[in-house]
């Protein structure tokens, strides 16, 4: 399909793509651009038989190159985007895998004055709780969403390709608009991923964690999983997507003020209800699962 991939960020999601499209041969080789502080990494990424090749010169690794992913944290998105601009190519297809997408149009648009329309914007809506590079799997996108973002300019012919390239790896490939994309993931991802940090924060902090840690049960573990998650990542992620956030987190601390009133007050009944309507919102999400 591709004659070169070229992944930039060789982490758990840029060796997740080099695994999965070597497993179901969508490219004949792929390389890797790093910076030269980076180069332990490249190198183990190279003898784990993630990629066939890296370089610290973003030239080498462009060249060729037909299929550009861009896989770093959302805020080195800009400095990327200059290195990659002399050598930009009309022929390849870029895109890139952030988890905000106002944020990566933004930095594109600062670099070039506008988006090339071989680019398209995505999201794989998949992770795990290690990072980097070895803990990378060919199956991580398998059965996943990935969300395309283009825009008014963008190049059908470039979407169709990435989107049979994200199908051929297993993923169900769904477009939205930029805005609606940080609306929903605001909601359902970056928000959660904090409360997660704040209660481990909270009860980390706590004289007697220990004791705390010691005896919780499997829905303090399933719950507080993704605190485990790279912090440097969901930094930028936060900051890039702030103004989505920060009003559901006010929502959030209303919601909370209103079941501490409720406990304070006795209200049994309604602090049931609240509860029992918490219950039935998750089975129905559950519900779309399966359909």
């Amino acid at each position: 399909m591709f004659k070169r991939l070229c992944i930039i960020g060789t982490g758990l999601i840029g060796g997740s793509i080099a695994r999965a499209a070597r497993a179901q041969g969508l490219c004949q080789e792929i390389v890797a651009f790093g910076r030269e502080k980076n180069q332990p990494n490249l190198q183990l990424a190279k003898d784990l038989g993630v990629i066939d090749q890296f370089y610290t010169h973003i030239s080498a690794a462009l060249d060729h190159a037909d299929l550009v992913i861009i896989a770093t944290p959302v805020g080195s998105m800009q400095s990327i985007f200059e290195l990659i601009k002399p050598y930009w190519s009309a022929t390849a297809l870029y895109s890139d895998a952030g988890s905000t997408k106002a944020s990566v149009v933004s930095a594109i648009e600062a670099v070039f004055g506008h988006v090339p329309n071989n680019f398209v914007p995505a999201h794989p809506i998949a992770g795990a709780e290690r990072s980097g590079v070895d803990a990378s799997n060919a199956e991580l996108f398998k059965n996943r969403r990935l969300i395309i973002t283009p825009l008014n300019n963008t190049d059908p012919q470039a979407v169709e390709k990435l989107t049979r390239f994200w199908e051929q790896i297993g993923s169900s490939v769904s477009e939205m608009s930029v805005e609606h994309h940080d609306t929903v993931l605001a909601a359902t991802s970056h928000l959660p991923h904090i409360l997660a940090f704040a209660l481990v924060g909270l009860l980390g902090r706590k004289d007697e964690q220990r004791e705390i840690f010691k005896y919780a049960a499997g829905g303090f573990k399933d719950f507080t999983r993704i605190a485990s998650s790279d912090p440097t990542m969901w930094l930028d992620i936060c900051l890039a997507n702030k103004q989505d956030i920060i009003p559901l987190i006010r929502q959030f601390k209303a919601e909370l003020s209103n079941i501490e009133q409720l406990l304070v007050d006795d209200q049994s009944q309604q602090l049931f209800d609240t509860f029992t309507y918490a219950r039935n919102a998750r089975q129905r999400f559950l519900d779309t699962l399966d359909d």
